[in-house]
């Protein structure tokens, strides 16, 4: 059996209709086992999403006669419904078109070809043919059942907006992203992606009106500023910084000056930091791989999230060249920093990671000057005074700012034993990394 929820509900056996489940509640009911396929689905939980948490009296005995009915008009088509404990599951081994979806989106995040990842990325997002469920789910059912869907959904659109980019069409990116970002505001990466498409277009002040338009969102409806990514895209674009027409290179890999750098997730360099994406090819290592490899490899990273000028980041290069001896000790405190902060933002209650951060950033702050940046706000920096330990300053400040921030209590932490990630969710909404921050091997289970 064929099973479609990407739109109407939809069901077919060998390419003809079958029509299932003469009533909404029947439908409802077989498409929530569908979306949890070979896993048990309780009775309390069918009874919670059917009638939102509010249930009749007589509501345990309803699905007692839904299933029954179900099971009597899947049977010839050689679906079970089967009973385990006190709940239903469907076996695998038929065609959901959502399963199908997240199977292409899944294999797109590891294939490291852009044009491979456009290709399947077409072929995932095809399927939908308009909301889960269009024709059977209410409004409120749709939405407790549409949220991890959605979500792969939109970042599925994003990373194939990026893939494009990396082939140099920016222009069909910019026509399928103004619609998109119309609808979703303040989606941050879609915004950042569609303000590089602008800009390589030539349309710079597009671009910018664009970030105008959504800072005044972010702050009005969210209550807060942009991110560290989004604020980076327009900062290199009121410099005009080649950086942003880089077409010719893999999606996850950020290469700068010839060092390969961790994409950027956390929305906040001290979240950037503890997080580790770097040289992912079509078989990733897992998160915590190494990425500072080297002092250089810091300088780089310091440079690309804003938190040092080109210039001071070619001086410590050059520092780092004529006293690698003392490089390599400042790249073992970067190291130590960052196992402390890690510990510090995954454990509130652990105090000695709080002070030993707290140590780090009071030694920045007697180093720190306050200067004027291009797009002529003000910024406390690490002065190159500091020497080599600049960049170590420079984090451990930016660490500082993030714990007495409000957004602090935003911060996320994948769930996977496998993955760890940090990043911050302004929005309330999120309990699970997106399809870009987990890392995988083709086959394995997303993460959660």
């Amino acid at each position: 059996m064929e099973f479609r929820l990407l739109g109407p509900f939809e069901a077919c056996q060998d390419g003809q209709r079958v029509e299932l489940g003469s009533r909404r509640q029947e439908r409802c009911i077989l498409a929530v086992l569908l979306l949890d396929l070979g896993h048990l689905v309780t009775t309390d939980r069918l009874i919670d999403l059917l009638w939102h948490g509010r249930p009749p009296a007589s509501a345990r005995g309803a699905v007692h006669t839904y299933i029954g009915r179900l099971r009597a008009s899947l049977t010839p088509y050689g679906v079970q419904i089967r009973t385990g404990g006190d709940g239903y599951l469907i076996e695998r081994g038929h065609h959901v078109d959502v399963e199908e979806f997240s199977r292409l989106a899944h294999k797109a995040s590891g294939t490291a070809d852009p044009a491979q990842r456009v290709g399947l990325l077409d072929r995932a997002l095809a399927l939908w043919r308009g909301p889960l469920l269009a024709d059977t789910a209410d409004g409120e059912l749709r939405d407790r059942l549409y949220g991890p869907i959605e979500e792969l959904r939109l970042t599925s659109l994003e990373l194939r907006a990026e893939a494009q980019l990396v082939l140099d069409r920016h222009r069909e990116v910019i026509n399928e992203l103004t619609p998109l970002v119309a609808r979703h505001p303040t989606r941050e990466e879609l915004v950042g992606t569609l303000m590089t498409a602008l800009y390589r277009g030539g349309r710079q002040a597009e671009a910018l009106g664009l970030y105008r338009v959504t800072r005044q969102k972010l702050i009005a409806e969210l209550g807060v500023e942009p991110g560290m990514r989004l604020r980076e895209v327009h900062r290199r674009i009121l410099r005009d910084d080649h950086r942003l027409d880089r077409p010719n290179r893999p999606v996850y890999e950020v290469r700068v000056h010839e060092e390969t750098l961790p994409w950027s997730v956390g929305g906040h360099p001290a979240l950037e930091f503890c997080n580790t994406f770097a040289g992912w090819g079509h078989h990733p290592p897992l998160p915590g791989s190494e990425w500072l490899r080297a002092y250089r490899t810091l300088a780089v990273w310091t440079g690309h999230l804003g938190l040092a000028d080109d210039v001071t980041v070619s001086r410590l290069i050059e520092l780092a060249r004529r006293e690698p001896d003392t490089a390599a000790v400042e790249l073992e405190n970067a190291r130590a920093l960052r196992t402390r902060l890690y510990a510090c933002l995954t454990n509130p209650d652990d105090r000695s990671a709080f002070d030993a951060v707290a140590r780090h950033a009071e030694a920045a702050a007697r180093t720190l000057v306050f200067r004027r940046d291009a797009d002529g706000r003000g910024r406390w920096r690490a002065d190159l005074a500091a020497g080599l330990r600049l960049p170590v300053h420079a984090v451990a400040w930016s660490a500082a700012e993030l714990l007495s921030d409000p957004r602090r209590s935003t911060i996320r932490v994948c769930p996977d034993e496998r993955c760890g990630w940090l990043f911050l969710d302004e929005s309330g909404m999120r309990r699970w990394c997106s399809l870009a921050t987990c890392g995988r091997n083709e086959g394995d289970a997303p993460c959660r």
